[in-house]
């Protein structure tokens, strides 16, 4: 057995024995790697990375594009740490459908805000409640460029009745960072508010979403949010 294989023999079983527990980033990304790239040592790739990035969030939240650009990266291994966090938001989501309930807009904040990490461009996402407050669906609805995101309101209607919501908490991000509604965003939501209420359905807030802090329109004054779910 030679140096390398033994290496990755030691890391594998170490995972299999204690999980993540004592990892390195570099270890966490040299052990991803090995899956995408099976016969080449992918610590000096996994040093390229870090070293490139700053840090693992960073690494797993980058584009794939962005990924291939360092040395020893090619699009499987990109691939690969990009489904990472797709993967991780995916069970997340699924697992609280049906069972978490929120009570308040600062809570969908917080729920929808691991929607837009790693988004470059804006995305808009929508959150469908039953009358109890608990999680029916959560969905990307849209998608758009670094500075705009057309509000699709067919569809967010189209997916507030199939998910049967008595509510919905409407968000999406300003990849800029900063966390102010602009005109457009006021427009949109009072359209969308219309276009739900014609079905019975209740628009709660829409929430803006830069970096790791939200701001609401409601809580800015820019829309009237129903009472129950203002905490």
């Amino acid at each position: 057995m030679s140096t390398h294989t033994g290496h990755r023999k030691r890391l594998k079983d170490q995972y299999q024995n204690n999980g993540l527990d004592g990892f390195t980033d570099y270890q966490v990304l040299e052990l991803l790697l090995y899956f995408a790239i099976p016969r080449i040592d992918t610590n000096p790739i996994a040093h390229h990375l870090m070293n490139h990035f700053g840090s693992l969030d960073r690494v797993l939240d980058a584009p794939t594009s962005e990924l291939m650009q360092v040395p020893g990266v090619g699009a499987n291994a990109a691939m690969l740490l990009h489904l990472i966090t797709d993967a991780a938001r995916y069970y997340q989501v699924r697992r609280s459908e049906n069972t978490k309930i929120l009570t308040n807009v600062n809570e969908c904040g917080q729920y929808m805000m691991s929607f837009f990490h790693g988004k470059p461009n804006e995305t808009v996402v929508l959150l469908c409640l039953d009358a109890k407050c608990k999680v029916i669906a959560c969905r990307v609805v849209g998608e758009g460029s670094v500075n705009s995101a057309s509000v699709p309101i067919r569809r967010i209607v189209e997916l507030a009745l199939t998910s049967n919501a008595t509510s919905v908490v409407l968000a999406h991000n300003h990849p800029s960072g900063i966390a102010v509604p602009s005109p457009e965003d006021v427009v949109s939501t009072r359209r969308t508010a219309a276009a739900l209420a014609a079905v019975d359905i209740t628009l709660v807030d829409h929430i803006i979403v830069a970096d790791d802090d939200f701001v609401t329109l409601g809580q800015s004054g820019l829309y009237q949010p129903e009472a129950p779910y203002y905490g």
